[in-house]
């Protein structure tokens, strides 16, 4: 059974290595914990009508951190992310 292609790309990540990479060509999503590769490349092709040439996923870590005001500890969550690679002179329109 496939996923919905709207579930498997949670949202791009805007950062400021997102937005050298997406000048050579590569934008990172984060994406579902159990999204592979294939699943991640039909849904960028469906969402954005561009084909990817390669995906790469990243697993992000959880990282403990205290609160600012009360100085409690804490986790933030884990996840996961791609970076999807495009070819020479195709483009994502992000924002």
């Amino acid at each position: 059974m496939e996923k919905p292609v709207a579930n498997i790309i949670i949202s791009p990540r805007i950062t400021e290595k997102g937005s050298f990479l997406a000048s050579q060509g590569a934008y990172v999503f984060n994406v579902t914990k159990d999204a592979n590769k294939g699943e991640i490349a039909r849904a960028v092709h469906t969402l954005y009508k561009v084909m990817p040439r390669k995906v790469t996923i990243v697993m992000i870590p959880t990282k403990k951190v205290s609160t600012r005001g009360t100085n409690r500890l804490g986790t933030t969550a884990k996840g996961r992310k791609a970076y999807v690679y495009l070819k020479k002179g195709e483009s994502i329109e992000l924002m």
